[in-house]
C-alpha cells in the first residue's frame, strides 16, 4: 500500500506527466540508455486521470477554441452553433463507444487508431483509412502551426504572407525540437497542460465577472458599420480643444484633408459615430440579438441591427476601415471548421500499453473527457453569445477592439492570459502533431502492406521515424501555405471524419459477425450506436465540404486499390475476412443447385493439370488460355492428383498445391487450387470430377491438355486415363474442352489480326459458337475474327444455308463469317446437322466411333493412317491440293487427294438416327489388310457408296465401317487442315469415346488423324444442354 499522502502522490504523477505516444516513450527511453545495460522493463503505472482523461483534454481543447468559437456564435447564432457543436459532440461521443469496445478487445499497441481499423477490417482498409488519418494529423499540425502564428499577429495587415513566412520558421524549429528529442517536448508537457486549464478557467471567470462589472473594451460604430480600431484612438469626428473645434484621426481615414470643410466620404457625412460596449456583460439581455445567424459573402460589412442613412454610392466602401467578412460564411463551413475542435479522442487509445488497467481507463478516461469537453463547448457558445456583443462577436481578428482577440476581452484576469495559453497551447499541440504523425507513418511502412512507403519505416539507431518526420514536414508546410486557418480545418476534418467513421464500422461489423475473438471488456456498445455514429460521420462529412469528402473518398479508394494490388496478403483475422465468409455462405444458401438460365451461362472451369516429377506445372499455357477466357469472371478451380497415399505425401501435396498457386499467380488466374492424393490417376481426377466446387459454385466444364506423344508412351495407362476422363465428364453431363499443342498457345503477347475457325460439324448446344466470343473479350485474342464452317450435301441448298446461318448468328449478335462446305466423295458419312434431336445426334457421333474403334481392325486403320499421313506432309510441303477425279476410274492414291465432302441429308439422317439401331456387336474378321483388299472392297461398293445413307454405314461389317470411318476422318481433316492452316486457334466437335474399351487406341487414333497438320486446336464436348439463346 502506498504510505505517501495522496496530494503529493498525485503531484509526483503530474511531475510525470506526458501527452505522448506509447511508442514515442519507447523510443526516448531507447535513447537514454543507449550503449548501457538494458534495464529491466517496470511496468505500467498510469490511472485513468493521468493515461487517458488528461491526454485527451488537452488533445480537444485548442486553437479552434480560442481563434474561431466566438466568430462561429456571432455568425450562426446561439441556436444554429448549439446544433453544430451538439452534433460534432455526438458524433465523437458514439465513435468513443466503438473505439472503447474496439480497444478493450486486446492490446492495442504503437499505431492507435490505425492499428484498430487495420486489425478489425483488414490491411486494405486499414492502411487506407490509416494512411488518410496520418493525412489529417500531419494537417492538424499545420493547423495548430497557422494558429500559433496568427496569435501572434496583431494586425491582420498582409496577414497571408506574414502567416506563411512566420509559419514556415515554426515549422522548421518544431521539426527541429522533434528531430533532437522527443524528450524535451516530454518536460513541457505539463506546461502545455496547465496552459489550456488556466485559460479555460480564465474565460469562465470573466463570464461571472461581467456580472458585476464588465470589462471596459469600447467598439466604434459609424451609424450602424462596426470600424476598425486601429488608424485613431477617439470614437468622434471632431473634437474642442481649448475651444476650438478640431477634426481627430477618425476624420482623416475619411476625409481628404484634417480641415472641416474638406470632400468626405458620403456615408461618413449622413450619419453619426456612436460608441458601445463590446462586452455588455451577462445579464445585458444581449443573448436575445445573438441569438440567430447572420451568415454574408465576403467582402459584407459587420453591421448592427440599429438605423442608418445609406449612402447613394457605395463603391468607396471596400477602401474604408470598415470590420468586414474576410470570407463566405455558411452553415456547413461552419461545421468544417469547428469539427476539429472535437478530435483527439484517440489520445488514450494510442497509449494503452502505459497503462496499469487499459480495459478500465480507455473508456472511462476517453467518454469523461467527452462529456467535459462538450459541457465546455456547449457553455461557451451560451456565455459567448449572452456576454459579447454581435458585431465584436464577428469581428473573427478583433480589428474593432485593437487587434486584441476577442475571447481575450472576455478573460480575467488580463487578456494576456488567453493569449499565452493559446499561444502555447497551440505550440504543444503543433509538436505533438509532428511527433505522433511520423510514427503512424512509420508504422503502417513497418507492416509492409503499401510498398513504397517502406522507407519510411526506417530511421535512428532508437528508432526514430527520421525520413517520415521528414516527410511529414514537407506535408505540413503545403498546409501552411495555404496560409488560412479556415481553409485547413475543414481538410482534416474530413481526414478524421473518415477514420472515425471506420471505427465505427469495425465495432458494428465485430458486433453482427459475433466473431469468438469479439470479447470486449466494455460491455456498453451496441451494433445500433455504432451504425448512427457511422451515419452521422458520413453525413458530417458531406455537410462540411461535399467536395472535400468525395476527393478525400477518392484518396482513400485509391489507396485502398493500390494495397489491394501491389500490397502483401496478410492474415490478421480482420472483420473483413469474416464478412466474407459469412456473405459467402449466405449466397451459396442462397444458390440454387439447379444448373443455371442459359442466359447465365459460362464456362465454370476445373482445369486439370498434370505435375513433373518436381511438382511443377506441366502446362502452364494452359492455365493462361483459363485467364484468356475467363478473364476474372465466374469460378476456376485448378486440380492436380498425385499418387500414392495421403499420409506419406502430405507434404508433397502442399508444395504441389504452393506450386500451382505461383503458376497461376504468374500466369494470372484467378480461382481456387486444389492437389489430391489418390492410389491412382485415374481415381483421383475422378474424385475431382465429381466433388470439386461446393454447393451451386460447380463446375460445369473441364478443361485439359491433349496428351502428346501417347503412341511413344511406354506406359499406355496415360492415354487410357485420358479416355476415362471423357466417360466421367460425359457422364456427369459436363463440357469437356481439350487444348491440343496447348505450349503453343499464347501467353500474353497481343496475337496480330487472324481468325478463331470453329467447325461446326454436330451441334452442341452453342459451345463452339460461345467460346471463340469469351476469347475474343480479352485483349490476346481481340483483333481475331470468327469463322464458322458448316457442312451441306449436293441436293442442299448451300446458298439458303448460308443465309439462314447468318440470320441466326445475327439474332445471337456474334460477329462471324460463314462459309458451306460441300463434301461428296467416295467414303461418306452423313451427319445430321438440324431438325435432329440433341440426344440422336450425339448417338449418331458415339455410334460413328464406335464403329471407327473396333479392337479387331487396329492393323487396318493403322495402315490407313500412317500412308495418310505421309501424303498429307507431301501436300503441306509442295503446297498442293488434291482435285477431284473420275468416279469410275479413282484409284486409292487418287482417293487420298480427293476433297472430302460430308453431306447434309436430314431425312435419312434422322430416320437413322430414331429408328436404326446399329448391330455393334464386332465378328471375327482377318487381322491382315492389303492394298489389294481395301481396292476390291472399294470396287464392289462402288456403285452404291455414292447413295448409301447413315444406317447402310452403320449396318456394314466392322471391318468395312472401321475403315471407312477412318478414312473419312482423314478426308475431313484434309479439308479442315486446307481451309484453316493459318487460323490461330481451330475449335473442332469432339466425339464421345466407344462403349466398348476395346476400342480406345482406335479411338485415340481417330482423334489424332482429324487434328493431322493443325497447330493450335480445341476439341469441344457439349454438356448436354444449351449454353446460347437469341432471346434476351
Amino acid at each position: 500500500m502506498d504510505s505517501n499522502p495522496m496530494v503529493s502522490s498525485l503531484l509526483n504523477k503530474l511531475a510525470n506527466y506526458t501527452n505522448l505516444t506509447q511508442g514515442v516513450r519507447e523510443h526516448e527511453e531507447a535513447d537514454e540508455d543507449e550503449g548501457a545495460k538494458k534495464q529491466t522493463v517496470k511496468s505500467p503505472q498510469m490511472g485513468t486521470f493521468i493515461g487517458v482523461y488528461l491526454p485527451c483534454l488537452q488533445n480537444i481543447l485548442g486553437v479552434i477554441l480560442f481563434l474561431r468559437m466566438t466568430w462561429i456564435v456571432g455568425t450562426a447564432g446561439i441556436l444554429e452553433s448549439f446544433i453544430i457543436v451538439s452534433m460534432c459532440c455526438s458524433c465523437t461521443m458514439l465513435t468513443a463507444i466503438s473505439m472503447s469496445a474496439i480497444a478493450t478487445n486486446g492490446v492495442v499497441p504503437a499505431g492507435g487508431s490505425y492499428y484498430m481499423i487495420s486489425r478489425s477490417l483488414g490491411p486494405e482498409f486499414g492502411g487506407a483509412v490509416g494512411l488518410c488519418f496520418y493525412l489529417g494529423t500531419t494537417f492538424a499540425g499545420a493547423m495548430y502551426i497557422l494558429g500559433t502564428i496568427e496569435i501572434l499577429l496583431v494586425s491582420a495587415d498582409a496577414l497571408l504572407n506574414n502567416m506563411r513566412v512566420y509559419g514556415t520558421c515554426c515549422l522548421t524549429l518544431m521539426a527541429l525540437v522533434v528531430f533532437v528529442g522527443v524528450k524535451y517536448v516530454n518536460k513541457l508537457a505539463l506546461v502545455f497542460l496547465a496552459c489550456v486549464v488556466l485559460s479555460i478557467l480564465a474565460i469562465y471567470a470573466g463570464v461571472i465577472k461581467t456580472i458585476f462589472e464588465p470589462p471596459i473594451f469600447p467598439v466604434c460604430l459609424l451609424g450602424n458599420r462596426t470600424l476598425q480600431n486601429h488608424g485613431f484612438d477617439k470614437c468622434m469626428k471632431t473634437e474642442i480643444i481649448d475651444n476650438v473645434t478640431v477634426t481627430t484621426k477618425l476624420w482623416s481615414l475619411f476625409c481628404k484633408g484634417s480641415e472641416l470643410n474638406a470632400s468626405c466620404n458620403e456615408y461618413f457625412t449622413l450619419n453619426n459615430v456612436t460608441e458601445i460596449q463590446g462586452i455588455p456583460g451577462l445579464t445585458s439581455g444581449v443573448i436575445s440579438e445573438n441569438m440567430w445567424g447572420s451568415y454574408g459573402p465576403a467582402g459584407m460589412l459587420v453591421e448592427k441591427a440599429m438605423p442608418s442613412v445609406p449612402a447613394s454610392d457605395a463603391s468607396q466602401d471596400k477602401h474604408m476601415p470598415y470590420v468586414v467578412n474576410d470570407i463566405t460564411a455558411f452553415f456547413t463551413l461552419l461545421v468544417g471548421i469547428y469539427f476539429p475542435s472535437v478530435t483527439g479522442i484517440m489520445a488514450g487509445s494510442n497509449r494503452s500499453g502505459d497503462l496499469r488497467d487499459a480495459q478500465r481507463s480507455i473508456p472511462i478516461g476517453t467518454i469523461l473527457a467527452i462529456a467535459t469537453t462538450t459541457i465546455i463547448y456547449l457553455s461557451c457558445v451560451v456565455m459567448f453569445g449572452a456576454c459579447i456583443e454581435g458585431v465584436l462577436l464577428r469581428d473573427k481578428f478583433g480589428d474593432s477592439v485593437k487587434g486584441n482577440l476577442v475571447i481575450g476581452t472576455l478573460s480575467w484576469p488580463s487578456p494576456w492570459v488567453i493569449v499565452i495559453g493559446s499561444f502555447f497551447s497551440c505550440c504543444g499541440a503543433g509538436l505533438q502533431s509532428l511527433t505522433g504523425a511520423p510514427r503512424l507513418l512509420q508504422a503502417i511502412a513497418r507492416d509492409g502492406i503499401v510498398p513504397f512507403l517502406e522507407v519510411f519505416g526506417h530511421g535512428k539507431a532508437n528508432g526514430e521515424p527520421t525520413w517520415a518526420l521528414l516527410l511529414t514536414a514537407v506535408i505540413c508546410e503545403s498546409g501552411i501555405l495555404i496560409a488560412s486557418l479556415d481553409a485547413v480545418a475543414p481538410i482534416l476534418s474530413m481526414f478524421f471524419l473518415m477514420c472515425y467513421l471506420f471505427v465505427n464500422l469495425a465495432c458494428a461489423l465485430q458486433t453482427l459477425l459475433r466473431t469468438p475473438n469479439w470479447r470486449p471488456r466494455f460491455k456498453y456498445y451496441h451494433w445500433t450506436l455504432s451504425f448512427l455514429g457511422m451515419s452521422l460521420c458520413l453525413a458530417l462529412m458531406f455537410i462540411s465540404s461535399w467536395y472535400y469528402a468525395l476527393v478525400a473518398m477518392l484518396i482513400a479508394g485509391c489507396i485502398y486499390k493500390y494495397i489491394e494490388y501491389r500490397g502483401a496478403e496478410k492474415e490478421w483475422g480482420d472483420g473483413i475476412r469474416g464478412l466474407s465468409l459469412n456473405a459467402a455462405r449466405y449466397a451459396l444458401i442462397r444458390l440454387e443447385e439447379a444448373p443455371p438460365h442459359t442466359k447465365n451461362w459460362r464456362p465454370q472451369l476445373l482445369v486439370l493439370l498434370n505435375l513433373d516429377s518436381e511438382l511443377s506445372v506441366k502446362h502452364p499455357r494452359l492455365l493462361s488460355f483459363t485467364t484468356q477466357l475467363k478473364a476474372g469472371k465466374g469460378l476456376t478451380i485448378v486440380g492436380s492428383v498425385l499418387e500414392g497415399t495421403f499420409l506419406s505425401r502430405e507434404s508433397d501435396a502442399k508444395r504441389a498445391e504452393q506450386s500451382i498457386k505461383s503458376a497461376m499467380a504468374a500466369e494470372k488466374t484467378k480461382g481456387f487450387c486444389h492437389v489430391v492424393v489418390s492410389s491412382n490417376l485415374r481415381d483421383g481426377f475422378s474424385h475431382l470430377i465429381q466433388s470439386a466446387g461446393l454447393g451451386g459454385m460447380k463446375h460445369n466444364s473441364v478443361l485439359m491438355a491433349w496428351p502428346t506423344n501417347w503412341k511413344q508412351s511406354s506406359d499406355p495407362q496415360s492415354w487410357k486415363n485420358f479416355i476415362e476422363t471423357i466417360r466421367e465428364t460425359t457422364a456427369a453431363h459436363q463440357a469437356l474442352l481439350v487444348a491440343k499443342n496447348v505450349d503453343s498457345f499464347p501467353h500474353q503477347e497481343r496475337l496480330a489480326e487472324g481468325t478463331i475457325d470453329v467447325w461446326w460439324i454436330v451441334h452442341d448446344g452453342g459451345l463452339l459458337m460461345l467460346l471463340p466470343f469469351l476469347l475474343q473479350q480479352h485483349k490476346v485474342w481481340r483483333k481475331c475474327k470468327m469463322r464458322i464452317f458448316t457442312v451441306a450435301q449436293l441436293d442442299d441448298n448451300s446458298i439458303q444455308m448460308k443465309k439462314d446461318l447468318q440470320m441466326f448468328l445475327y439474332h445471337l449478335r456474334l460477329n462471324a463469317e460463314v462459309e458451306v462446305v460441300e463434301m461428296v466423295r467416295r467414303w461418306m458419312f452423313r451427319a445430321v446437322v438440324n431438325d435432329v434431336g440433341l440426344a440422336a445426334l450425339c448417338d449418331l457421333w458415339s455410334s460413328f466411333i464406335v464403329f471407327c474403334c473396333d479392337r479387331g481392325n487396329v492393323s487396318q486403320i493403322q495402315s490407313i493412317t500412317d500412308e495418310s499421313r505421309s501424303s498429307i506432309r507431301r501436300k503441306n510441303q509442295s503446297g498442293a491440293h488434291g482435285s477431284a477425279v473420275n468416279n469410275q476410274n479413282a484409284h486409292l492414291d487418287d482417293d487420298k487427294q480427293d476433297e472430302a465432302q460430308l453431306i447434309h441429308d436430314r431425312n435419312t439422317a434422322s430416320h437413322a438416327a430414331l429408328n436404326d439401331k446399329p448391330d455393334v456387336s464386332p465378328e471375327r474378321v482377318h487381322m491382315t489388310w492389303t492394298k489389294d483388299k481395301f481396292c476390291t472392297e472399294r470396287n464392289r461398293n462402288r456403285d452404291h457408296s455414292a447413295n448409301m445413307a447413315v444406317r447402310d454405314l452403320f449396318s456394314m461389317k466392322p471391318n468395312q465401317s472401321n475403315v471407312r470411318c477412318m478414312h473419312t476422318a482423314i478426308k475431313l481433316n484434309e479439308v479442315v487442315a486446307n481451309k484453316s492452316q493459318g487460323a490461330h486457334l481451330v475449335l473442332l466437335n469432339m466425339p464421345g469415346p466407344p462403349k466398348n474399351r476395346g476400342g480406345d487406341e482406335n479411338y485415340m487414333e481417330f482423334l489424332e488423324v482429324l487434328m493431322e497438320g493443325l497447330n493450335r486446336v480445341l476439341l469441344v464436348r457439349g454438356g448436354g444442354r444449351e449454353v446460347i439463346t437469341i432471346y434476351s
